[in-house]
């Protein structure tokens, strides 16, 4: 019997990669004004720091007291994040995040005007407050636009350049205006981009809020920004002053200690301010842990290298700036590259590189000399920040995958906390080294040591909490 050959079938070939979703018209303009004020409350936590002396001078404010100005800010930015987060989630993002441009501008103008101390630290506390409730509510307000996926890492990522990019430019820039323009052209410069961003920012944005109404956790929200608060006022004097005040001491025991209960009344309150399952989710607890070590140690390494490059190298402040400033350049094409490797190879494995990459480049400046090392520096911290940079992204993508869009203020809120307090708690902890010991380049050189350390040491811990289980 003959038997009929079928024909042979055609070869199968493998259907071209879907590209990634492009940004409509709109979702660039929303992208612009969420990001232009994160940049602008960026560009706050360094565009004083070189303007300090003249400040100073100018208001008649003592060197050991010169630390209140970028303190009064950093209190009420870093110690109302989470209650502000959680705020925007229950009664509007859109409406909080306005109130805080509102407020952010007008303390801006009020500190560029200020005409007394005690009216430029209020103005700089204002300040603080604005900045508390833009930027969780600015970070909920970019992932609830953009779905989870190509077109929120890459939102992300733009963010997280911009973010970089303002502490860096920040640098540069306020020593050049201070200069050529004097120290409040700085706060009148926030002034202007809070004049931009405000009148644009009602008409992009769409608000946003939970479903549901639950009553806000007040004791919650009394003991963890009761014990934000006392930590970070613990740690910014003591960057000034040491551990050994009593005031210092007493803020320090009663931040721990009002944290401490904080997670006690969390885990009793029907609707708490910060969810313990949350907090349990090894994306968030190991993301978060990535990101205070990256955003701690690269502030400490960034002021031990501007000691060392002005007091041991003899460069000027605007020379330090620029050294600063090839970081930022630097940053830019990190941040083009960091969504294309968490897309590639998943958030979880491009945050453990990002890491240990930082460490390793940070270990690489042991190789700086007495005499020269600026260029060597320079090429090493921007190294280093490429690899920061990119550690920044994946963990605030990291943290904020698998989260509900109503639970996003608060996975949010944790990821500004944890920037702010990084930035906050290193150079208290670790930069201090530098200035106690007999030599300034011998304590330069422990600090970047002990800083390289602990930056792998997390690469390790991240790499491990965040494997995947079968």
């Amino acid at each position: 019997m003959a038997t009929v050959s079928s024909p042979p079938s055609p070869p199968v070939t493998p259907a071209p990669p879907t590209p990634a979703p492009a940004l409509t018209g709109r979702a660039r303009l929303v992208l612009v004004v969420l990001c232009a004020a994160q940049f602008m409350v960026s560009l706050d936590f360094s565009v004083l720091n070189v303007a300090l002396p003249a400040l100073g001078a100018d208001l008649g404010i003592g060197p050991s007291a010169l630390q209140w100005a970028v303190t009064a800010f950093a209190l009420p930015s870093g110690g109302f994040l989470l209650l502000f987060g959680r705020i925007g989630d229950l009664y509007g993002r859109k409406k909080l995040f306005l109130t805080g441009l509102a407020v952010f501008g007008a303390a801006s103008v009020l500190a560029t005007l200020a005409w007394s101390p005690a009216v430029f630290l209020a103005a700089r506390a204002l300040q603080g407050v604005g900045a508390a409730a833009i930027v969780p509510t600015g970070m909920s307000l970019l992932t609830t636009t953009f779905p989870e996926g190509p077109l929120r890492d890459r939102a992300l990522g733009i963010s997280g350049t911009l973010l970089s990019l303002g502490f860096t430019i920040g640098m540069v820039l306020g020593g050049v205006m201070t200069d050529t323009l004097g120290w409040r052209s700085t706060m009148g410069l926030l002034a202007l981009f809070s004049a931009l961003v405000l009148p644009l920012a009602p008409r992009l944005l769409t608000e946003s809020r939970t479903p549901e109404r639950p009553r806000l956790d007040v004791p919650g929200a009394v003991t963890v920004t009761g014990g934000l608060l006392s930590l970070i006022y613990a740690l910014s004097t003591a960057a000034e002053r040491g551990f050994g005040g009593v005031d210092v001491l007493v803020t320090l025991v009663a931040g721990v200690a009002l944290l401490v209960a904080f997670v006690v009344v969390e885990s009793r309150s029907a609707a708490p301010l910060v969810s313990l399952p949350m907090l349990r989710r090894r994306t968030v607890a190991f993301g978060n842990l990535g990101g205070l070590v990256t955003f701690s140690m690269m502030s400490t390494i960034i002021f031990v290298l501007t000691l060392y490059l002005q007091e041991t190298l003899g460069l000027s402040s605007f020379a330090t700036g620029l050294v600063f400033g090839v970081q930022g350049v630097v940053s830019v094409f990190a941040g083009t590259v960091a969504p294309r490797l968490i897309g590639r190879f998943g958030a979880r494995r491009t945050l453990a590189a990002g890491l240990a990459g930082q460490g390793v480049l940070v270990a690489a400046l042991l190789g700086i000399g007495t005499s020269s090392g600026a260029v060597f520096a320079a090429v090493a911290v921007s190294v280093a920040s490429m690899f920061h940079l990119v550690a920044i992204i994946s963990y605030g993508v990291t943290v904020t995958s698998g989260v509900p869009d109503e639970q996003q203020g608060l996975a949010t809120g944790l990821v500004t906390t944890t920037q702010q307090v990084g930035l906050t708690v290193g150079i208290p902890l670790l930069g201090v080294l530098a200035t106690t010991g007999d030599s300034l380049y011998d304590g330069v050189r422990t600090v970047i040591a002990l800083d390289a350390a602990i930056v792998l040491a997390a690469a390790v811990l991240v790499a491990l909490g965040l494997r995947k289980r079968a």
